[in-house]
This record gives structure tokens, sequence and C-alpha cells, in this order.
């Protein structure tokens, strides 16, 4: 067995905030007291959060994870993710006089208001976001056909086919880079100088503010590890984030398994942390696999304290 003496010290920087947002914690709590209301089984149309860990951890309790409504049952309560869905979806729930309980983030239903509201003033809408993403998809659902254009980088700006380039709005996905979408934006209001934007920025609170702790970290790190899940659109931002601020090395780990030790060699500092969708026991089992290697520092970086809360749906909360 190794001696304590003999292991190399690290410092680890530790981002916070980090990990579950505000909506993540909401849209799990749902699936939890729809298991809790009902029993099981609990259907959920898509991933309730990009999470492998929580996603099995639900199978455990009883839910059961479909890509489409047409593979629920009718007499089976069922969930739509934290991504929220095209309008065409509740519809049809109506239509199989379904009981569902929709767990879209109300930052995400933020945004699908204000497309709402643009259309009903006749504007023709662009969203910045990435094509086939969920939130992407239920953001330029609630339009009809043809009334959301979608552009993922500014040089998709130059050729976005517009019906009236002095009739247009814009919206964003919520879990986008902040820097990048303002030099998207920064295109959209070139090109279209009387574009309509949005009251307040759509990129949530909690992708800034991990994007801003990350920035923070990436010049004393000589790697950041990022704990989240291939497809988390906001996970895979803080990765590119990081790298954009000077770290070397970024990576995305979903399990302390999945670390790159020999990549990791002869490090002194690491930052470490975790998309919105990333319990904390993930990333207490990455810090945990350094203090294995190393004689560990943990040192905290806040940039933001995260107070916010959203409350579960009124059917949740009233007796069968």
């Amino acid at each position: 067995m190794t001696s304590q003496d003999s292991k190399p010290a690290l410092t680890l920087l530790l981002a916070a905030p980090r990990g579950f947002c505000a909506g993540v914690d909401r849209a799990i709590k749902i699936v939890e007291m729809a298991l809790e209301k009902w029993g099981a089984p609990v259907y959920v149309r898509h991933e309730i959060v990009h999470n492998k860990f929580v996603v099995d951890g639900l199978k455990a309790k009883g839910a059961i994870f479909v890509e489409e409504l047409e593979d629920c049952p009718d007499d089976r309560p069922v969930i739509f993710s934290a991504h929220g869905v095209p309008k065409t979806v509740p519809a049809e729930a109506d239509r199989r006089n379904m009981v569902y309980v929709d767990a879209t983030c109300p930052l995400v239903s933020k945004v699908h208001i204000e497309a709402q509201r643009h259309a009903e003033a006749g504007l023709q809408m662009i969203m910045i976001g990435h094509k086939g993403h969920p939130e992407t998809v239920g953001t330029m659902g609630q339009l009809p056909e043809g009334e959301v254009l979608l552009v993922e980088t500014a040089e998709d700006v130059a050729t976005v086919p517009v019906r009236d380039p002095n009739r247009i709005a814009y919206v964003t996905q919520t879990t986008l880079s902040v820097d990048d979408t303002k030099g998207i934006v920064a295109a959209l209001h070139a090109k279209f100088p009387t574009i309509v934007g949005p009251h307040k920025e759509d990129i949530c609170y909690a992708t800034t503010n991990r994007q801003e702790a990350v920035k923070a970290i990436a010049p004393w790190a000589d790697a950041i590890l990022v704990v989240g899940a291939p497809n988390s659109s906001n996970s895979r931002r803080l990765v590119e984030v990081g790298a954009k601020a000077g770290c070397n090395y970024a990576q995305l780990v979903q399990r302390a398994e999945n670390i790159d030790w020999r990549a990791l060699d002869g490090i002194t500092s690491i930052g470490i942390t975790a998309g919105a969708s990333a319990p904390e026991v993930l990333i207490n089992e990455v810090i945990d696999a350094f203090r294995a290697r190393y004689e560990v520092t943990v040192e905290m970086v806040e940039t933001a304290v995260e107070s916010v809360e959203f409350k579960v749906p009124r059917v949740l909360r009233t007796p069968t």
C-alpha cells in the first residue's frame, strides 16, 4: 500500500455554483412525486434531464422512459421532460384523455411565451440554438412550421431565409455559451437592425453562473473536468468555456471511472465543475477518486450564490 506521504500534492479548485439547477431539481421532484401519487409505472417522455445516473435512479423507482407519446398507454400518467415539448404533444395527450404533468423548466416556458407573443405581433422568429436538441425542438414547436428559423452560428445569419427583414424577433436556447451567443446576436443586429430581442436574456441564470465560475478557475488550473452527460448541452458548453478561458485540458466525464489519469499525469491543480443536470453525488465521487491518488487541498471558487426555487405543478401538491 502506498504511504500517504508519497502521494503528489494537488490543489482542487471546486466551482460554485455547480451541478443541479432549480429547473432540474423541480423536474426530478415531479417524477418522484408522481410515483408517490399514482404509483408505478409513470411514463416520462424523453430523459427527464440529461443524466444517465439520474435517469437510472428514477427507472429503479418505477419510471419508464420513452421517446414519443405513442409509446405510452392511455391509462398511465406521463411526464414531459424539463427541456419542453412542441405544442402538438400536450394536444395529443388531451385528445387521448391522458393524465400528464409538464416538467418543462419555467425558464424554458418563458421562452415559449416570448415566441408566442412575438408571433401574435406578426413577427417571424429566429431561434439561436442547436439543431435536434429537445429544447430547440420544443421551442420551435410552439409555432406553426416555418414560423421559427434556426441559426446555430454567426455564419448562419448571412443566409437565414426571413420573410420580411423588418418583421423579425429572436429567442435563444437557455443552455448556450453566453460568449458565443453574443457573437450571433451581434450578427443578427448587424443584418437586421430592427430585430426584436428578449426583454431579459434567454440564457438561464444557472448556465450563465456555471460558465462564469469556470472562467474564474481556468487561468489557475492545469486541467478542468466537467461532470456531465455527453448529450447535456450546458455541460458541453462548460468544457468549451474552460478551453477558451485558457485551460489547456478541459474534458467532460460522466463518472469518476471515465477520468483519463494518464492525460492528467504531472498536474498540480485541477478545476472541477458539473453541468446543471449532474447530481452532487457524482461530483463527490470524482473528488474521492482524486483523494485516492493525490494529497488534495480543496479550494472553493465561488462566483455567485443561487437561491432560485421553482414550485412543482399544483396537480402534484393536491391529494388525488
